[in-house]
């Protein structure tokens, strides 16, 4: 049986020939992303694990674009911290002031995203690199720092897709109570970027 293009980019960074679903695996990246909101609790994480150098400098980008300009003295302290960080580290891909933008369109404006590449991401959006042809998925800030560490993250294939499909009620717009949900089998992965035929 085939694999998705989630499972060949995966395999592909996992030195294997191929993945299943509920295989763990350890995937090589090609990039960890962080924002002024996300990187600085996985900076505390970084410190707090011992670590004391990156994986690769060109291999991690930080994006200060939630709160900057900053908006209070909170947002300007994670941001120092994320400032600090860079150039303790000399990050190549730390986008401030002047430079920055959406984190999630600046990495492909600056050609920091191509297709088969593995990337995660501490931001729910981070997904969106799925588009690209990249895997890409959201992690926590805790992933975040053991990634910048060690280049690596670990992944569990899982067997399922989650589809929601309705509409929105015009007097609920946030509420889900008009959407049905679908729980269909399909080799993925913890985070779907993109379901692909196989």
């Amino acid at each position: 049986m085939g694999m998705t293009m989630t499972q060949k980019i995966l395999a592909a960074h996992a030195g294997l020939p191929e993945v299943k679903a509920g295989q763990l695996i350890r995937a090589k990246l090609d990039m960890v992303l962080g924002n002024d909101i996300t990187s600085p609790v996985a900076i505390r994480e970084f410190e707090k694990e011992g670590f004391t150098g990156v994986f690769d400098k060109s291999k991690i980008s930080m994006v200060m674009d939630h709160f900057t300009p900053n908006k209070d003295i909170k947002a300007a302290e994670q941001c120092l911290q994320c400032r600090t960080f860079a150039r303790q580290f000399d990050l190549d891909n730390f986008y401030d002031v002047g430079q920055m933008g959406v984190e999630h369109a600046l990495l492909p404006e600056k050609g920091l995203v191509a297709a088969g590449e593995c990337i995660i991401g501490a931001d729910s959006h981070t997904c969106t690199y799925g588009a690209l042809g990249a895997f890409s998925t959201g992690v926590g800030s805790t992933d975040m720092a053991a990634g910048m560490a060690t280049g690596a993250d670990t992944a569990e294939n899982m067997d399922r897709l989650v589809l929601l499909s309705g509409r929105m009620s015009k007097s609920r717009q946030r509420s889900s109570n008009s959407l049905r949900v679908s729980v269909i089998s399909l080799p993925s992965t913890r985070m779907i970027c993109f379901a692909g035929q196989r």
